[in-house]
């Protein structure tokens, strides 16, 4: 089930990592680090704290730039922060004095002023994960699944090549957890958005990406190549197929942990 990146054609690819490293003072960062991810591509990351997810993260949005080795995005070297990416942390963010549209249109606002189509572009987002009805509510007023949906409609609504996701489901209840991941997969398919994942959660993982990378001390220290249906729905959970990659990943993931701690 390992396996490495393949031949891949060049217009395909839209973010690359080539050999990029990045220490801080007090310790290190990403270590010599080649990695891509092609246009709508759902890749996933799992690793412990502190194995340098946060950092990757930061150079691949180009917020921070590598020491030594290059990021490219569509070919070229990246130089400052990309444009068309959109970004969901582990809490939604919202602002309490906004209603749902007026949050979600904020990254227009800051951009130009908003026209009745951002407008009608919201509401088919709203639609399309099952909150429309909440478009003139404000966030204290809506559960922590609704807050969310909301805040992966604010990341989409500037139409992004790239969607970063930090976390973005772990507090939330097992059952609104797997219907977020559901609606998520499908817009991310519909629209061609690639995905940046990050998680804890093997099963996520699996459930919702093309690839797993297993990372820590500042490397992807191995990939999984997720073999299931583009179309990804509930019952996939329960097929032994599922299943098996799921438990190919916990192995390897604890056979990492086991060396680290007898080496």
């Amino acid at each position: 089930m390992t396996t490495n990146t393949g031949s891949v054609s060049n217009s395909s690819i839209l973010l690359e990592f080539k050999d990029v490293s990045f220490s801080y003072n007090k310790g290190w960062g990403i270590s010599s680090l080649s990695w891509r991810i092609n246009k709508g591509e759902f890749q996933t990351f799992v690793g412990r704290s502190g194995c340098g997810k946060s950092t990757f993260l930061e150079l691949a949005s180009g917020l921070s730039h590598p020491q030594s080795g290059v990021v490219e995005y569509h070919g070229e070297s990246l130089k400052k922060p990309i444009s068309d990416i959109g970004f969901v942390f582990q809490t939604p963010t919202l602002l309490d004095w906004m209603d749902v549209m007026d949050n979600i249109l904020l990254p227009k606002k800051l951009k130009s002023s908003v026209a009745d189509r951002d407008e009608h572009q919201v509401r088919e987002l709203l639609a399309d994960l099952g909150i429309e009805s909440c478009r003139h509510a404000y966030p204290w007023q809506l559960s922590g699944g609704q807050q969310s949906r909301v805040a992966i409609a604010r990341a989409l609504i500037n139409q992004p090549n790239i969607l970063m996701m930090d976390e973005p489901f772990a507090a939330l209840d097992s059952i609104t957890r797997e219907e977020l991941q559901e609606l998520l997969i499908k817009i991310c398919r519909t629209h061609h958005i690639a995905v940046i994942f990050v998680t804890h959660d093997v099963q996520e993982a699996v459930f919702l990406s093309d690839r797993v990378c297993l990372m820590s001390y500042g490397k992807i220290d191995e990939s999984f190549q997720i073999n299931l249906p583009k179309t990804r729905v509930s019952g996939l959970r329960y097929e032994q197929n599922f299943i098996d990659q799921v438990s190919d990943i916990k192995k390897s993931l604890m056979g990492k942990e086991f060396d680290k701690h007898v080496s």
